[in-house]
């Protein structure tokens, strides 16, 4: 059978030797290349907007040590409010530049991650089923969790401690810390809210399917109008924040054994994540991702729309900040909305301008790609220690911050790798153990003939050597 017999019998045509057969034949094929085509352009594109995630996440943790807001007294480390969860060191050295991206980011970052998340998992369950799904999802979240709050976090938390002490040695601060009335968990918080909502995603595929493909059909004209998304989602987003956030204030957290939860935002989480499945079912290249749609196309329209409404949300929080109480109702609901905006805003211009700018492919990218879930397991304690080991160096701030930044990553990608190398590291941290030996094609990709996780033929995959597993690990975080 020749290469195109072949192609044809994949996708199901039927196969001529001659005559005018062959047009309509060449138009599918035509078609069908075009169509994997966008799927791998998108796919690489969020690829990379993974890679990039990643790098954001730890900076706004390396970062953290030196912004110019925060008060150079360390906090108690057993007395409430325990504000080293936050800022575990604190640097002589500042720039208010960092208070600024840090702010930015705390806006729409883990927003956006919720919303990646989601992308892959309809079509997973769809693959799957529920129980198969869930039980992949406890092992690749519920796991890593677990690990990160008992193993990883202990190790971090320990320099916030000594900066603190009267007594730093290690059998102080066990102590200590397992005194204190919860497990600190740090970033290790979005697992288990990421697992609650993978229950949310099955419950509603078990019951609720068509909910998820309506949204799919009307998500996929976002294509052309993305402006009628932005305010469809962003109004969703503000019902789920707003009344939370008069409620309980929009800095109020909490923490119960190993969990944590900040008040004001598990609704607002949820109406990301549910957008993501809306966007993922109908299949992500064909609407809102789009590479040739409107979002992607008008990137610098949506920066500047989101950085408009990050400015207002800041200048009305200054105002709120400098009133008793936070100001009065209307106004604390007025920057609750604008923080919706803002959130949703943002998600959307970090979606365009990735879908703009990312389309090539980019080694260092695609390497964080790669490690991305366990960097994020693993960059804590090095991000700490670091800041711990160059406090009272004379530095400018921005070189610490450069400093601390590029050394976690270099470090945590190279933890993540070498655990993900042993047999039941790669399941405490949530990555597939690499593989040798499996069959190689020209175009790079993995077992052309075997299925995609999606239920596509592995012809998909050789076309696109770039496109995603969409059970891979890191799929729940970032993808």
């Amino acid at each position: 059978m020749t290469a195109p017999d072949a192609l044809r019998f994949s996708v199901g045509l039927p196969s001529h030797a001659h005559g005018r057969g062959r047009c309509p034949e060449r138009s599918a094929l035509v078609a069908l290349g075009a169509e994997v085509s966008k799927r791998s352009m998108a796919s690489r594109s969020l690829s990379n907007l993974r890679g990039l995630v990643i790098v954001i996440v730890v900076a706004f943790h390396a970062f953290s040590a030196y912004l110019g807001s925060i008060s150079q007294t360390p906090s108690s480390f057993d007395v409430p409010p325990f504000l080293w969860q936050a800022f575990p060191i604190v640097d002589s050295r500042r720039w208010f530049g960092f208070d600024i991206f840090c702010a930015w980011q705390d806006v729409y970052l883990m927003s956006l991650m919720f919303f990646l998340s989601a992308l892959f998992t309809w079509p997973s369950l769809n693959h799957k089923g529920a129980r198969r799904f869930l039980q992949d999802r406890f092992q690749r979240l519920g796991v890593p969790f677990l690990f990160g709050v008992f193993v990883v976090m202990p190790i971090a938390v320990y320099p916030a401690y000594r900066v603190r002490a009267l007594d730093p040695g290690v059998g102080a601060y066990l102590h200590h810390y397992l005194a204190l009335p919860f497990w600190p968990n740090g970033p290790m918080w979005f697992l288990w809210q990421l697992l609650a909502l993978t229950l949310l995603a099955a419950g509603l595929h078990r019951f609720a399917p068509h909910w998820i493909e309506s949204l799919g059909r009307w998500s996929a004209t976002a294509r052309s109008r993305p402006g009628r998304y932005f305010l469809a989602l962003g109004s969703a987003a503000a019902l789920g924040y707003v009344p939370l956030a008069l409620i309980f204030t929009p800095w109020m957290w909490a923490n119960h054994g190993p969990f944590g939860l900040q008040f004001s935002r598990p609704l607002l989480y949820a109406v990301l994540y549910v957008a993501g499945l809306g966007v993922g079912a109908h299949g992500f290249e064909r609407g809102l991702l789009a590479p040739d749609g409107l979002l992607p196309s008008r990137w610098s329209r949506w920066l500047a729309v989101a950085s408009v409404l990050f400015v207002l949300w800041m200048g009305l929080t200054a105002l709120g900040m400098r009133q008793a109480g936070g100001g009065t109702i209307a106004l604390r609901a007025l920057i609750a909305v604008s923080f919706a905006l803002a959130c949703t805003s943002g998600c959307l211009a970090a979606l365009a301008s990735c879908l703009w700018f990312g389309r090539s492919r980019s080694a260092v990218l695609e390497t964080l790609s790669g490690n991305a879930f366990g960097i994020y397991i693993l960059h804590y304690p090095f991000v700490v220690w670091l800041q711990y080991a160059l406090v009272g160096i004379a530095l400018f701030a921005v070189l610490k911050a450069a400093i601390v930044l590029a050394a976690a990553l270099l470090l945590a990608s190279a933890a993540s790798a070498g655990i993900a190398s042993i047999p039941f590291g790669s399941r405490v941290i949530g990555v597939e153990r690499p593989r040798i030996g499996l069959p190689v094609s020209r175009s790079g990709t993995e077992g052309v003939g075997a299925d995609t996780p999606d239920g596509s033929r592995g012809i998909l995959r050789a076309a696109s050597a770039s496109e995603p597993r969409a059970d891979c690990a890191m799929e729940d975080a970032v993808r």
